[in-house]
């Protein structure tokens, strides 16, 4: 059986963790990365997704940011924090890993900043992690080990990622630097896990509460899977749960996830 990997801002556990339960047990993923999970680790409801048979480990902070990996496979080790700014103190980033029957997958959940409005300090907040990202991911990728950046990056990619790219040219999202950025990441060698299986435009996985965007699949994509090339050898399938922003309540996110043919010890 392959090892499927999800990633999935659930826009606070707390609020959605009945969704995250019947989500859980559909996708029936290995490796699930939450982002924007809102909570102090204290308050996060490990007890039922342990009954699921998840390890947990969480980053959390007070009604703000907050990431948690969650596991069927043990943890070897995990650590919490992006290096680079001894300053920040956003829980943004969670690493894990697991061990495989051959070798180990180092796993990243990232929950990378908005950036908006990009006249404040908010967008050299932006762009600095990104280049933290880009350092960790180099010295990461030279260990040559399956590899996976799994969040929300709040990047949307290209112009086939939103549905009206002219209105988005000056938003932190979309702007020609944070884009250069993200191909700052896939030029390192990570492969986009999505459109390493198709080119389709359309494919969405956050739609806006306001204007009806959902029901007009007014969307954009910015949650994000990159691999190394030793996990993108072995990618198999990937899906976006889009029927799970049509859910009572939802989070403005839907998961992504991925297939990889890799075995675990």
């Amino acid at each position: 059986m392959p090892i499927r990997v999800a990633t999935w801002n659930v826009n606070s556990v707390r609020q959605r963790i009945d969704l995250l339960m019947t989500w859980l047990r559909e996708c029936q993923p290995d490796i699930a990365c939450l982002q924007e999970i809102k909570c102090v680790d204290e308050a996060f409801p490990r007890l039922e997704i342990e009954a699921l048979g998840y390890n947990v480990v969480t980053h959390g902070q007070k009604t703000f940011n907050g990431v948690a990996l969650l596991s069927k496979l043990k943890f070897d080790e995990t650590k919490s924090g992006l290096a680079g700014d001894d300053e920040d103190s956003h829980a943004r980033f969670l690493e894990g890993v697991v061990t495989l029957k051959q070798g180990v997958m180092r796993i990243a959940c990232l929950y990378l900043p908005n950036g908006n409005p990009v006249g404040t300090e908010k967008y050299p907040y932006k762009l600095k992690w990104m280049s933290r990202l880009l350092e960790y991911s180099k010295e990461r990728l030279k260990t040559e080990e399956p590899l996976i950046l799994a969040g929300d990056f709040n990047v949307i990619p290209h112009a086939r990622d939103v549905h009206n790219p002219a209105a988005w040219t000056e938003d932190a999202l979309f702007k020609t630097e944070t884009r250069e950025s993200f191909q700052s990441l896939l030029g390192l060698g990570l492969t986009d896990a999505l459109r390493a299986v198709t080119d389709e435009p359309g494919l969405y996985t956050f739609w806006d509460y306001q204007a009806g965007a959902w029901q007009k699949n007014q969307g954009l994509r910015i949650d994000h899977l990159l691999l190394s090339p030793q996990a993108s050898d072995k990618l198999a399938n990937v899906g976006i749960d889009s029927y799970v922003r049509a859910w009572e309540k939802p989070s403005d996110h839907v998961p992504v996830w991925a297939d990889l043919d890799l075995e675990a010890a």
